[in-house]
């Protein structure tokens, strides 16, 4: 493998080779011990696997049930109204209806992030406006001032992944709510929380109850990741019902497969050994946390997820490490250079048992310190690194120190949603995100949560948020006048002066055509119109 091992990365459209991909170079059948995909290693039980192989034969010979039948009993089991809920094949396959149906011309997201909520609208010609998370206050999500960038570029939709990937920075509940409500004018809010069942900051951080009583609010989950199953491709939406079936009505008939069905039918029987593993898998969080962080230079950022972000010593180079991890020891880690707002100099370790996490550690300590005592891969720039980290924002963080918004000097501000500044076909030399603070202590875990539980009693309609306990959330802006409505942005068009995907990955495009006026506020325009607890409008 070792000499094919540059190819298999520079040759996938994904961040890494698949596992299949992986097994075959191999040459042994075997693939390599996988600190990659962020996959619940504990479940499902080897007794769960058993059962499957015993019936595979019929899984894979039958059709599947209709989506409404499997998706009727996991809401039985979650607790959910049907009306509420659209499941997909995987949730990238939910993002792709979220971006065709609900993003019209602009979106805005903190990175480095999941890359389809980057690339998906992109790709179909929206305006990504991408707010950058500083690795000095440890990557963690300032909602106040997301608001404020928010409110600057004139987004109409927002996107917040808690907790985010990939480096598991978690937000509080409270805080959500009330961002949601701050956001109540937006065309659309989606709170992704495909990895919130690892947490354990709070005993109950979703807000999916909350997302069900406004009409702009979606919250993602997915079952691969914490199920242990990324090949079977199924995650699940929440939303009022009036978007919840809008998503629901564009997916085919049988979108999910006769595996995603047979294992939703298992979770009945398995929910106490569902529970175990996700306390298990917090432990060994803490654990991994705690050798990884014994190794000089390294740096271990907190996380809420199933998974660890780190920055190498200074002077490794992440594609180098990679390399060598996967050729020498067996190894496979996820190098973040390809992710926009992060570099190579940082990678994503999941959460593994410990006999694996301390093969891991040894194979880290013969990369990046051979046997001198020091970082033995190659600096940065000496012709082995081919790293694609988007020098368009990263120009932007050097050149705003992570504000967001680029000042012209001695000029005005930019208007709200004229785009962020062509990128230079060099990044300014000197420039990069600034030195990390001394990393958090990793949060002590609290009692783990009951499968399937979600809350019984009703949920209260939500309050208005006093101004002494609010964030300094900006106010939404008037409503533009019915002329100045524009038709939601022509497909391949980058929206109102914004950037292409070639643009923003430091490639050169056409100029944006003229013309494109801004959508107009849609949704809720204050407190005193959501519905309440019942399902009514309260009087304005």
């Amino acid at each position: 493998m070792a000499g094919n091992v540059t190819s298999l990365f520079r040759g996938t459209t994904a961040h890494s080779p698949s596992m299949a991909a992986l097994t075959r170079e191999g040459g042994d059948g075997t693939g390599p011990v996988d600190f990659c995909v962020p996959c619940n290693p504990y479940f499902p039980t080897p007794a769960m696997f058993e059962e499957m192989a015993a019936r595979l034969r019929e899984i894979v010979t039958y059709y599947p049930s209709g989506a409404d039948t499997i998706t009727a009993e996991l809401c039985d089991l979650l607790r959910l109204p049907p009306s509420c809920v659209a499941m997909g094949n995987g949730s990238t396959e939910l993002i792709t209806w979220i971006d065709h149906l609900l993003v019209r011309e602009s979106l805005a997201v903190p990175v480095p992030t999941f890359g389809r909520w980057t690339d998906q609208p992109m790709e179909t010609g929206k305006r990504v406006d991408m707010f950058p998370l500083q690795e000095a206050s440890g990557f963690a999500l300032d909602l106040g001032r997301y608001a404020e960038f928010i409110r600057a570029r004139g987004t109409r939709v927002a996107v917040v992944c808690n907790p985010n990937n990939p480096d598991g920075g978690f937000l509080r509940k409270q805080q959500l709510v009330q961002f949601m409500d701050a956001m109540a004018d937006l065309d659309l809010v989606v709170i992704d929380e495909s990895f919130l069942e690892f947490a354990d900051a709070e005993t109950e951080p979703s807000v999916v109850q909350e997302a069900m009583l406004r009409p702009n609010v979606i919250v993602l989950r997915s079952l691969g990741k914490n199920f242990g199953l990324h090949g079977i491709r199924f995650g699940y939406l929440v939303a009022g019902p009036a978007l919840a079936g809008r998503v629901r009505s564009m997916l085919p008939r049988w979108n999910l497969n006769s595996f995603a069905e047979h294992v939703v039918f298992m979770l009945r029987e398995h929910g106490a050994e569902y529970a175990q593993s996700l306390t298990q898998v917090r432990r060994d969080r803490l654990e991994m946390a705690s050798h990884l962080s014994a190794l000089p230079g390294l740096t271990v950022y907190p996380s809420q997820g199933n998974f660890l972000f780190v920055r190498l010593p200074l002077g490794a180079e992440g594609t180098v490490v990679r390399d060598r991890m996967l050729t020498e020891h067996r190894i496979l880690v996820r190098e973040c250079g390809n992710k926009i707002g992060s570099s190579s100099r940082f990678l994503r370790l999941v959460v593994r048992p410990q006999v694996d996490v301390r093969r891991l550690v040894s194979g880290l300590e013969q990369v990046l310190y051979g046997s001198r005592g020091k970082a033995a891969v190659p600096e940065l720039g000496t012709g082995t690194s081919y790293s694609s980290g988007t020098a368009a924002v990263d120009r932007l963080v050097s050149e705003t120190n992570g504000a967001g918004l680029q000042l012209p000097t001695g000029g005005p501000a930019p208007a709200a949603g004229t785009g962020m500044p062509l990128p230079a076909a060099v990044a300014p030399a000197g420039g990069g995100m600034p030195m990390p603070a001394a990393p958090q202590p990793a949060p002590v875990p609290s009692a783990p949560q009951p499968a399937f539980v979600p809350p019984s009693a009703p949920v209260p309609a939500p309050a208005p948020v006093s101004a002494a306990v609010a964030p300094p959330f900006p106010a939404a802006p008037p409503a533009p006048p019915a002329s100045a409505a524009g038709a939601p942005t022509p497909p391949g068009v980058p929206a109102r002066g914004g950037l292409t995907a070639a643009q923003v990955r430091g490639m050169t495009a056409p100029a944006p055509p003229d013309g494109l006026t801004p959508a107009p506020a849609t949704g809720w325009p204050n407190a005193r119109s959501w519905p309440n607890a019942a399902g009514t409008v309260q009087a304005g």
